[in-house]
């Protein structure tokens, strides 16, 4: 598994802002959308939705987020979630393509207003502010947050509560909400990019930061071992796949295809590939 490290942080960030990276195809030249329906199943049901692109599956995500969504070393957007959406679309009768790289407090309104892609997969987690601007599949996956410092610097929580402290996190995410609510004193530093927020810890610019704990267990072991996560934050939260609220269809087609991936081991073999086990 190839992720995205000190080296060619730079190289992907070109990558990532100039031109659609597909997981499997090509660019976001959008065209009208298209009546279709998903596969025998749902064919069964009458269902129907509209697709940006006849018989694709476009996604949209920040691009940044290993083992999710990233740049590989070949310029290629690879993942959990990319695979994940891959299966999806097969079960669906369709293939499947990514937008270029996208600020994570973007991608819920790029899909509340329709017209540039149809879904975000991005390990974003479900919670009653987005459920207020797009729909929801059913979970996919569960995590938690964490706290990441520098290795043996001895910080958490309680410590890191205190003026002076420079706490970073992306901007947008359920980490960003946690800092606000339970770490008044410190100074939150929100940031676009995930890796730029490490190094700021590793040079000494930022004390810690909030984020996603599989994707801090995933980047402290690839990339950046003079870090460790100096604690776990139990918040329970569940990672979904979000949809207009206009395409009520494409919504159950997902669904539908997400239970076929669980049912038939697709789902434990994708886990068991990017996170060395299937209990996530």
């Amino acid at each position: 598994m190839t992720i995205m490290n000190r080296r060619n942080f730079v190289a992907t960030l070109g990558l990532a802002g100039s031109a659609a990276l597909l997981a499997g195809c090509s660019n976001d030249t959008q065209e009208p959308a298209a009546d279709a329906t998903t596969g025998d199943d749902a064919a069964a049901d009458e269902a129907s939705y509209t697709l940006v692109k006849e018989g694709v599956l476009t996604n949209v995500a920040e691009l940044g987020f290993s083992p999710f969504e990233y740049i590989d070393e070949d310029g290629t957007t690879v993942g959990f979630d990319v695979d994940l959406s891959n299966a999806i679309a097969e079960k669906m009768g369709l293939t499947c393509e990514w937008l270029p790289n996208q600020a994570f407090d973007t991608l819920v309104p790029t899909i509340k207003q329709g017209g540039k892609a149809d879904i975000c997969i991005a390990g974003m987690t479900i919670s009653d502010e987005r459920l207020e601007e797009v729909d929801f599949s059913d979970p996919y996956l569960n995590s938690n947050q964490g706290i990441v410092a520098a290795a043996g610097s001895g910080l958490d929580s309680e410590s890191l509560n205190a003026e002076g402290m420079q706490v970073a996190c992306q901007t947008g995410t359920t980490g960003d909400e946690w800092i606000s609510e339970n770490l008044p004193n410190a100074t939150k530093v929100p940031l676009a990019d995930v890796t730029a927020a490490l190094m700021g810890i590793s040079t000494g610019l930022y004390n810690a930061m909030v984020i996603d704990l599989p994707v801090a267990q995933n980047m402290i072991a690839e990339s950046f071992s003079d870090l460790e996560v100096v604690e776990e934050i139990p918040t329970g939260e569940q990672y979904g796949i979000a949809v207009s609220k206009d395409n009520p269809g494409l919504l159950a087609a997902i669904n539908d295809a997400l239970a076929q991936v669980e049912e038939d081991g697709t789902m434990d073999e994708i886990k068991q590939k990017w996170f060395g086990t299937t209990e996530i």
